[in-house]
């Protein structure tokens, strides 16, 4: 699992059947310290997340195994909505 933030979202009118009506979302990964790194993603959404949420996400064969992404050519899915971070 990796923790980021939703920094917008992706539309395609031309995809694979699997992705029709799959919402994308491009999520910006942040290190340990939560300090944004230079890498992004496109995700899955699995949850209803929107722009600005900070998220979790699985890749690779864990992005598959939501009911949303089931059967689904995706390496990467948000899978939860940060409520709250308590760093120490």
């Amino acid at each position: 699992m990796r923790l980021g933030y939703i920094t917008g979202s992706l539309w395609n009118g031309r995809q694979h059947p699997a992705l029709d009506g799959r919402k994308l979302m491009i999520v910006r990964y942040v290190t340990a310290g939560l300090s944004p790194t230079e890498e992004y993603a496109v995700c899955a959404d699995a949850v209803g997340a929107g722009p600005g949420e900070w998220v979790i996400t699985v890749s690779g064969s864990s992005a598959r195994m939501t009911e949303i992404t089931a059967e689904t050519a995706t390496d990467a899915t948000i899978i939860g909505i940060v409520d709250r971070i308590d760093k120490r």
